[in-house]
């Protein structure tokens, strides 16, 4: 009977990886650096576009769910009610969207230079903080304008912010490792952030959510860190139960992201 043994290198470990991304930070500082560079090059508006993106979007939601549909949002004017969803939502999904895309995008790269892998994916999320420091102090005025103003909630930003950051890249590690070996991944990509858009509290409340649907909205991790940033922002009841999950359920994809990523990097060069 005949024994077939495969001889080969061993697969890089998260551990050595992890300290071979932390050697080479500089070289991310520079991809992150250059894909703001990039994202707003020969545009006429710049980094304008971080702004516009969340307004357009208030703008339809409120008059279409606001003003027609009437959504109720728990006694808050509901332009500072969506804007403040909209805000982390849309650093989400435009991270989501680069990072999953990003091996592929740049397989000329890839394939051809050894850097850590993990930066493919990991700089459109860090690049998306700048248009996210750029869309805040709008967010601010309009809440001003409405008489609504932030409390000391408002220290807990960053951390919203970090973990809203290391969910998009968990996810986005995903996509990105598996888009590079199933180009289907590419054209659904934008059909499940669309959807998961539409199955967080961006832009209704998550107390209209009521029965059944409650524990299934409270599985989604973005419906526990979007009612956090209402609460921070707002002066709104801090949902310690939903954040708490969202906080382990985003250690729980970066890690198994990660790890995913980790283990598809030493093919990549064949697939892309």
């Amino acid at each position: 009977m005949a024994v077939l043994l495969r001889i080969g290198p061993r697969g890089p470990r998260l551990r050595d990886a992890l300290r071979e991304a932390w050697r080479g930070r500089e070289l991310l500082a520079f991809l992150v650096w250059r894909d703001v560079k990039v994202r707003y090059a020969q545009a006429a508006l710049g980094a304008a576009w971080a702004v516009l993106q969340p307004l357009a979007a208030m703008l339809v939601f409120a008059v279409v769910f606001g003003r027609v549909a009437k959504l109720p949002s728990d006694g808050i004017p509901y332009a500072s009610f969506c804007y403040v969803a909209l805000v982390p939502w849309t650093f989400f999904a435009n991270a989501v969207a680069g990072a999953g895309n990003s091996l592929v995008g740049q397989s000329h790269i890839v394939t051809k230079v050894y850097f850590p892998r993990v930066f493919v994916p990991a700089s459109p999320v860090l690049a998306g903080v700048v248009d996210l420091v750029v869309a805040y102090p709008l967010l601010f005025a309009l809440m001003a304008w409405q008489g609504t103003f932030p409390g000391l909630g408002l220290l807990l930003l960053p951390l919203l912010t970090i973990a809203v950051g290391l969910l998009a890249f968990g996810v986005g590690a995903w996509f990105a490792a598996l888009n590079a070996q199933y180009r289907d991944v590419r054209h659904a990509l934008p059909f499940v952030v669309q959807i998961w858009m539409f199955a967080s509290p961006v832009v209704y409340p998550y107390s209209m959510a009521t029965g059944r649907l409650r524990p299934l909205l409270a599985a989604n991790p973005m419906t526990g860190l979007i009612e956090a940033h209402r609460a921070a922002l707002l002066g709104r009841p801090f949902p310690w139960p939903e954040f708490a999950w969202s906080l382990a359920a985003t250690a729980l994809v970066a890690a198994s992201g990660l790890y995913f990523f980790n283990r598809v990097e030493r093919r990549l060069a064949d697939v892309l």
